[in-house]
């Protein structure tokens, strides 16, 4: 399987991406904290990036978070993009809303009592 290399223009991290592997998952296993985790299944959108330059295949991904106008400049969740080629992305600013409701949503699943 090819390994490409993945730049963040935000942070100015790089890491290295199997083709067969998530971008957000290949910078999990290397211990990078670039890109923001949140279900890591393509439904929260916390992970939004955009791929300025390479090539890459989607996984499926929520349209609420990811339309088709935001695909077409690049938009896409990290946790569901594998790479073709190298790539270089940016960070997707999250509205401090949807930060806060993420927050609240774990801390709610973290403090429930068994039953």
């Amino acid at each position: 399987m090819p390994v490409y290399q993945v730049f963040n223009r935000t942070t100015g991290d790089s890491f290295t991406c199997n083709g067969d592997q998530s971008v957000l998952k290949a910078m999990e296993l290397v211990g990078k904290k670039c890109v923001p985790v949140g279900c890591r299944g393509g439904g929260c959108g916390f992970c939004k990036i955009r791929v300025v330059e390479g090539d890459f295949e989607c996984g499926k991904m929520s349209k609420v978070h990811v339309p088709p106008e935001a695909l077409a400049q690049g938009e896409v969740l990290a946790c569901r993009i594998y790479p073709q080629a190298d790539l270089t992305i940016e960070c997707v600013p999250q509205p401090v809303d949807a930060i806060v409701e993420q927050a609240t949503r774990a801390k709610q699943t973290t403090t429930r009592p068994m039953r």
